[in-house]
């Protein structure tokens, strides 16, 4: 009984292999080989380690900032989904390999039944039994034109583009908390300068009141500096009001309350980031994890056309059982009670008013919708960096300028600090250069900030972000998830 059932599904196996799913050819990248050149880009440097493989705890510096990291890949949500999705995956990915065995069961029966005497061709009543004990396949489809293996192979490219979706959700989540880090600690940089400055504001305004009084400052003086108390106050309500905000942003990213025991923050002018390398266009291929991702779906939309495909010829399916069969449970097992069935089936397509027709056409129309993906995928990415090499080299410049500028008024407000108090210039002078070193300061932490989150969003682009460590490869698995027969 066993050997035979053993026999058949050798034989299915020997008869199953036979694929007709496309022989998959990766499209073009529809990008330069290199990235854009010109007044607002350094000069190319060859790199020695690909940004995807620096750890995000060698990119970052700031202690706080790697202890929010740590903790918000420990606690977000949209992280643990994503983490959810790989095993939903998998277990689909089971579900449709399992088809490709046959589906072995045992079952075992028993019943027993009176016969009334009047409905008895003896005319007595009379007691019936009967059990069973049967081994079986149910239904099993011979896959000789690979129907089954290319829905099993779509199923696979799947689950890989969940580990790929996965591994984006990391990258992505890294970024945003150290943006949401990086804004908060600006912010709170821009609130204690407002504060200063309010301070300043009002004991202008104080010896300027003072002055009124004894005639030396007129009521125009008086008004003007009362302008821009009143502006710092609304400064600092704003900036009061986006420190809380940052807050509860950087909150819902870690998934959990900010840790109290969060080492000091560095000033935004400290050394917070490491230096990048950009590296080659062609590496974006081989890292980005929404380009993986794509290319995956586009493999399993490549498998689908194959299941389409066999699904014009004949499919053949088995049903069989062997087994044993007794009126009384004491000869169940003994010889001469044996039985078996075999009954296959087979199924060929005549008329199915296009139906086939039109699910393979669905099918080689999705794969050419997978490919414009892929391609988009591509072009973003690179979009995505040349955008942050250009920042680089212009935020370099610009903050530059900009801390020149900061210089300048500072010199601008200590002449006419001096001129205003010996009594040259009048007040007008002054409130304008407090006014011009405020804005420019003000500038100045908002350039450093921009230019801290145009490199984080490049590291994010270029495929970073994924590693703790640069000694640490972390690697998304190509191997289909481990068969479970039971």
């Amino acid at each position: 009984m066993s050997k035979s059932l053993l026999s058949l599904a050798i034989t299915a196996a020997v008869l199953s292999g036979c694929s007709l799913i496309p022989d998959y050819q990766q499209p073009q990248a529809p990008v330069a080989a290199q990235y854009p050149q010109g007044p607002a880009y350094s000069p190319a440097e060859a790199a020695n380690q690909a940004a995807a493989e620096q750890g995000w705890r060698q990119f970052f510096h700031d202690p706080a900032l790697q202890q929010l990291i740590q903790t918000a890949l420990v606690n977000n949500r949209d992280l643990r989904v994503a983490a959810l999705n790989i095993d939903a995956y998998a277990a689909q990915y089971q579900i449709q390999r399992a088809d490709l065995f046959p589906a072995i069961s045992a079952t075992g029966s028993g019943s027993r039944q009176r016969t009334p005497a009047r409905m008895s061709q003896t005319g007595e009543a009379a007691i019936s039994s009967q059990y069973s004990a049967t081994l079986g396949i149910s239904a099993y489809e011979l896959d000789l034109f690979g129907r089954v293996r290319s829905l099993s192979e779509q199923a696979l490219q799947t689950y890989f583009s969940s580990e790929e979706a996965r591994r984006s959700t990391q990258i992505s989540l890294v970024a945003s908390v150290a943006n949401a880090y990086l804004t908060w600690q600006a912010d709170k940089e821009l609130l204690k300068l407002t504060q200063d400055t309010l301070a300043a504001y009002e004991e202008s305004y104080r010896l300027t009141s003072r002055s009124n009084e004894v005639g030396v400052a007129s009521a125009l003086d008086l008004s003007q500096a009362r302008t821009s108390v009143e502006n710092a106050r609304v400064q600092l309500a704003r900036y009061t009001r986006q420190v809380a905000q940052d807050e509860n942003s950087l909150t819902l990213l870690l998934g959990t309350s900010i840790p109290a025991n969060l080492p000091s923050a560095q000033p935004l002018s400290a050394d917070l980031l490491s230096e990048l390398p950009a590296g080659l266009p062609s590496e974006l291929l081989q890292r980005r994890p929404d380009i993986l991702a794509a290319e995956h779906n586009l493999k399993a939309a490549n498998a689908s056309i194959g299941a389409a495909r066999a699904a014009f010829f004949p499919s053949i399916s088995l049903t069989a059982n062997a087994g044993t069969l007794s009126p009384d449970m004491g000869g169940l097992f003994k010889g001469g009670s044996g039985t078996w069935s075999f009954a296959p089936q087979i199924n060929i397509p005549i008329f199915n008013a296009g139906s086939l027709r039109a699910s393979l056409d669905y099918s080689k129309i999705q794969k050419d919708i997978n490919v414009a993906q892929y391609e988009k995928s591509i072009q973003t990415a690179f979009q995505e960096v040349s955008d942050g090499l250009a920042a680089r080299q212009t935020y370099n410049q610009q903050l530059q300028a900009q801390r020149d500028f900061v210089n300048a008024n500072q010199d601008y407000y200590r002449l006419a600090e001096r001129r205003y108090r010996i009594g040259v210039d009048s007040n007008l002078t002054f409130l304008d250069a407090q006014r011009s070193l405020f804005s420019a300061q003000q500038a100045l932490i908002t350039d450093r900030l921009a230019q801290l989150t145009s490199e984080v969003n490049l590291y994010k682009a270029l495929g970073g972000g994924w590693n703790e460590q640069g000694s640490q490869k972390a690697e998304v698995s190509k191997e289909a998830p481990p068969l479970k027969l039971f």
